[in-house]
């Protein structure tokens, strides 16, 4: 018979060190066996969760169990209890359970006599057919009095090794030296009965272990919550999310419902997948009570490409605290293909749901994977789909077994959702009446009706007296000093009581102004439920005060109803703000104190929330501390409940992306789950952010550093990492006041440098990543060298622009950039500069709408009279079959283009993509470019088109872009003709040695290009001519 004894925790035990703290460790004694715990550093309620187990042969013994203080000689005992053998026997079900016992001092005498109280669970563990012999035996024994035993030779084993374990002075120097190692929690007695206790059957240890697991699970994550967590579990693992849904039952039941031993869900998932040969192992602590792991191995059934695998999946709690249980599953394959270079992660996440109109608890079962790689793989992208798929099959059975067994609650019906704000949030039914009577009842307004009802039943009571003095009839002036204070002190009275009933019916009509009001349009919703506030204090500080609260988003304001002197104001008002195509960044709140009197309210206290740094999850249900002196001061708070919603469903991304590509003349790819999950994770962000575009490029602060730009649609981020020192920092699009790009300088390593300039105040959680902080309290971030300049300036100016359009008028915005813009040109052009305005002087007044960013020097190509008109011209830029066959003719392959959109007044814009044949071009290279084209102004008649163009797969395409200008124009005589001239630029976006190489093998290829088309047009304009006048 054997006898386990875990010792969980203790607590409020006694300070026996000068420091006030003790080193407590447990120690265990039952005859001559003895057990010794870990020792816990400076602690008062120290944590071990140990288990020892004694064999026992006499039930007239008692267990011993002392709490002592390491000392470098001689150990304190802080307390201790005995425990009789026979009352564990006698208990029921031979279990003492976990009981807190109260340590008693060793010596009666002892001062101190509250020595603190110990968590223990006793019991024995045997099988039936071992436990009923040795119950009979033992008994027998019991009722002999018997007390002659022989010494068996583990107890002598025993007996020397307590004698070589007692402290001796050696050891004590020693453990001088070396303090911080801690001693085993398992004597050699336990060592010794292992290996020799040939008599215990491997059956006895088996059912051992199995009645452990069975009444220790619960035990077992109970310690894991009373654990303190060192680190956040993740909240999703980057391969994606295959399960997310609310289940009406509480977080630990449902912890129990899916990993407990004793609960069938498991295996009946296994069994419908049709898995056979399951093996599941115990639960065990590991890592110092840190962490709970089990293994689990079965077969797979076979599929259509694989056969039946061996699979071996270790369970892992990484997280048991407050309700939230976060268990990792590593399932491994070893005989799959690739199977020892990989292994399949799946984290369980149980979080507590938001509570049900029926108060019964709910629960969010949030299921996602990833696959690991432990050796770099060429199929690791088939590994990756095929895990995808197989993954997404199996979790619907999950979720379609795990239904039949547990209620699953939609969304839409938890409290959490907006759409269940109005039956839970109801606005205070107050009559006008009831709130005039809460309002006038107060000390001015009684003590001013009490002195004029006083004074008209003095008036009433009193007999007229004769004029006197200046006095005449109908006007009685006051006859001493006394009346005259009485009059003065009604006037004053009857004014403020003037005062108060203006304030009432003031604030009556400012009462609920935008309570209830319904959002217009589709896209991203805010609903902000304003409950109520806690310690607001008037603004003198001379008690409750009339407040109302401001919520600003977006450059949209709405504004609450006004509760009278209330320090503890309850609104339970709705807020809905208008959908916005974009995200919304922040959330202002402001509190204001209201008098009645002037206009100007007076703050209170202010607050604001940072969707991208918040969990919107998280602000369901919120209290929100306000900031502001008299605020900080009284603690003052607000109950909010706030929720983000899209209304226009998955498209919302899609119909943004396509938005900002007409901005930024380059089509932006939608990111996978992947990059934008592991994107979000890097900053910190809320799932809904996604990804628009990334660039390397370095930022200049005293020394340059290279990393990554990210672009997002709320925020501008920066991450670096040299040689694992990490930096990382982002801020909001709104906080950029100004963005300029500056010439290149020697510093910039011949590169153009966009310099972004926050708002005064903004951003000083990005502050380590500025440039300077300027005179007005402005951070000024500058990154230059990036590969594709163009592309990024662009992407940069569209995005800003599309977030602070919403807040300030757009021409102010064009009017700023032009004129920052302006401002380099004059710095950086020069010669370059006045040498273009002449070669392309005469097309001045028609390329100022589309004159380049980069001072491109444009040199005339061709030049021509062609003998056809102009709008036949034409027809190699509208789109049509007779464009396709003329350009594909001019052998340019794959011709592709998307309609003619309009960008501005008379201006429109479209892209076309192509393949130039390596047998006409001597390179066969990928074409992308972007044309916009208008009428000539003035007198003459004619268009003209703007083309520029990239090459993304020639070398060095990175450094350069090719800008086209075609000038086409009928002629003044009545003969039919048009004049054509063309233009070829080539923007630098970077030095190099090679650049007169590219330009003229460039320059060539284009002329080439452009002699065939025309040939072509010209040949097609002759045939179409010959068959009309056939025709005719």
């Amino acid at each position: 018979m054997k006898l386990l004894v875990r010792v969980i925790e203790a607590k409020n035990i006694v300070a026996l060190d000068p420091s006030g703290f003790s080193d407590p460790y447990v120690k265990l004694k039952l005859g001559r066996q003895k057990f010794k715990s870990r020792v816990v550093k400076k602690c008062l309620n120290p944590y071990w969760c140990e288990d020892f187990t004694f064999k026992v042969d006499d039930l007239k013994k008692k267990l011993k169990i002392s709490v002592l203080d390491e000392k470098y000689f001689n150990d304190d005992c802080i307390g201790r209890i005995k425990v009789p053998i026979s009352h564990v026997f006698e208990a029921k079900g031979q279990s003492l359970g976990t009981v807190w016992y109260k340590l008693h001092p060793r010596n009666r005498k002892a001062k101190i006599k509250d020595c603190g109280e110990i968590l223990l669970s006793i019991s024995f563990t045997q099988n039936n057919a071992i436990l009923e012999s040795s119950s009979s035996m033992l008994s027998k024994q019991y009722s002999d009095n018997s007390q002659d035993s022989v010494a068996r030779p583990e107890e002598a084993t025993s007996s020397r090794e307590e004698k070589l374990s007692q402290p001796t002075l050696a050891g004590r120097i020693a453990n001088i030296f070396n303090r911080n190692a801690e001693t085993t929690s398992v004597s050699s007695d336990e060592g010794s009965d292992a290996s020799k206790g040939g008599s215990e059957t491997s059956l006895d240890q088996d059912q051992q272990s199995v009645e452990q697991s069975l009444i220790g699970f619960e035990e077992m994550i109970g310690c894991l919550e009373m654990r303190e967590q060192e680190s956040e579990a993740d909240t999703c693992l980057s391969g994606g999310v295959v399960l997310d849904r609310l289940y009406g039952i509480s977080p630990r039941e449902f912890n129990s419902l899916l990993f407990s031993p004793n609960s069938e869900f498991f295996k009946s998932y296994l069994d419908k997948l049709g898995t056979s040969e399951l093996q599941m192992g115990l639960w065990k602590l590991d890592n110092g009570c840190n962490s709970l792991k089990r293994v689990i191995s079965y077969t797979k059934p076979p599929s259509k490409l694989i056969r039946s695998l061996k699979a071996t999946e270790e369970q892992t709690y990484l997280k048991a605290n407050d309700g939230t249980y976060a268990i990792l599953a590593s399932v491994s394959t070893p005989d799959a293909p690739c199977g020892k270079t990989f292994k399949a992660e799946v984290l369980y996440l149980i979080t507590p749901g938001p509570d049900q109109p029926s108060g019964e608890l709910s629960s969010r079962l949030v299921v996602s994977w990833r696959i690991n790689f432990s050796q770099s793989t060429m199929m690791k992208s088939m590994i990756e789909n095929g895990a995808r798929q197989g993954i997404k099959e199996s979790f619907e059975q999950y979720e379609k077994i795990l239904s039949q067994t547990v209620r699953p609650l939609d969304l839409k019906d938890s409290p959490s959702d907006k759409n269940q704000l109005s039956p839970i949030v109801e606005s205070e039914s107050q009559s006008m009446w009831g709130l005039a009577a809460h309002y006038f009842v107060n000390v001015n307004v009684v003590a001013a009706l009490l002195t004029w009802f006083y004074v008209i039943t003095h008036i009433w009571l009193a007999a007229p007296t004769a004029s006197q003095g200046l006095e005449f009839v109908g006007l009685d002036m006051p006859d001493s000093i006394s009346e005259l204070i009485v009059c003065l002190v009604l006037l004053l009275q009857g004014k403020r009581v003037l005062e108060i009933i203006s304030c009432f019916f003031r604030a009556t009509q400012k009462k609920g102004c935008d309570h209830g009001v319904k959002a217009q349009g589709a896209g991203w919703l805010l609903t902000v439920a304003l409950i109520e506030g806690s310690n607001l204090i008037a603004v003198d500080s001379s008690g409750p005060t009339n407040c109302y609260v401001v919520f600003t988003c977006n450059g949209k304001s709405r504004t609450s109803s006004v509760k009278f002197q209330k320090s503890e104001p309850l609104w339970n008002e709705i807020f809905v703000f208008d959908a916005e195509d974009e995200l919304p960044s922040t959330l202002e709140i402001e509190v204001f104190g209201f008098d009645g009197q002037s206009d100007e309210a007076k703050t209170f206290g202010r607050a604001e929330i940072n969707f991208l740094r918040s969990n919107i999850s998280d602000l369901s249900d919120i209290w929100i501390p306000l900031q502001g002196q008299l605020a900080q001061t009284c603690q003052s708070k607000l109950h909010l409940r706030i929720f983000l919603d899209n209304t226009r469903g998955s498209c919302v991304v899609k119909d943004y992306l396509a938005k900002m590509e007409k901005e930024v003349g380059k089509k932006l790819k939608l990111r996978s789950p992947q990059t934008n999950s592991a994107f979000q994770k890097l900053f910190g962000l809320p799932p809904e952010e996604f990804l628009i575009n990334d660039f390397t490029c370095h930022l200049k602060r005293k020394m340059p550093l290279q990393g990554r730009l990210f672009l997002s649609t709320r925020m501008v981020g920066f991450h670096a990492d040299l040689f694992g020192h990490k930096t990382k920092f982002f801020f909001l699009w709104e906080d950029i006041e100004g963005i300029q790009v500056t010439p290149p300088t020697l510093s910039s390593m011949g590169s153009p440098i966009i310099v972004m300039t926050l708002r005064p105040g903004r951003g000083f959680d990005a502050r380590h990543g500025a440039r300077k902080l300027d005179s007005e309290g402005r951070l000024n971030f500058l990154f230059h060298s990036f590969v594709s300049f163009n592309v990024a300036q662009r992407t940069i100016m569209a995005l800003w622009k599309a977030r602070v359009t919403t807040l300030e008028p757009k021409a102010q915005i064009a009017d700023d950039e032009s004129d920052a813009n302006a401002n380099a040109e004059d710095e950086s052009c020069g010669e370059e500069a006045d040498a273009k305005s002449q070669q392309v002087q005469e097309t001045d007044e028609t390329t100022a709408f589309l004159r380049s960013e980069d001072n491109i020097a444009m040199s005339s190509i061709h030049s021509s009279t062609l003998s056809l008109p102009a709008a036949f011209f034409m027809e190699l830029f509208n789109g049509g079959e007779t464009e396709r066959r003329i350009m594909e003719r001019a052998e340019c392959l794959n011709y592709t283009f998307s309609p003619w959109q309009s960008e501005k007044q008379d201006i429109h814009q479209r892209q076309v993509h192509y393949t130039f044949d390596k047998l006409v071009y001597n390179y066969k290279e990928e074409v992308k470019s972007i044309q916009q084209k208008s009428l000539l102004p003035g007198p003459s008649t004619g268009w003209f088109i703007k083309e520029v163009m990239s090459l993304p797969r020639v070398q060095l395409s990175e450094y350069f872009t090719v800008d086209l200008h075609y000038r086409v124009e009928d002629l003044a005589t009545n003969s039919t003709g048009c004049r054509i001239r063309i233009y070829l630029g080539i923007a630098w976006l970077k030095h190099t040695r090679n650049s007169k190489k590219i330009a003229k093998s460039i320059k060539t290829n284009i002329k080439k290009r452009i002699k065939i088309m025309l040939d072509v047009l010209e040949k097609e304009y002759a045939l179409r001519a010959e068959s009309y006048e056939a025709k005719r």
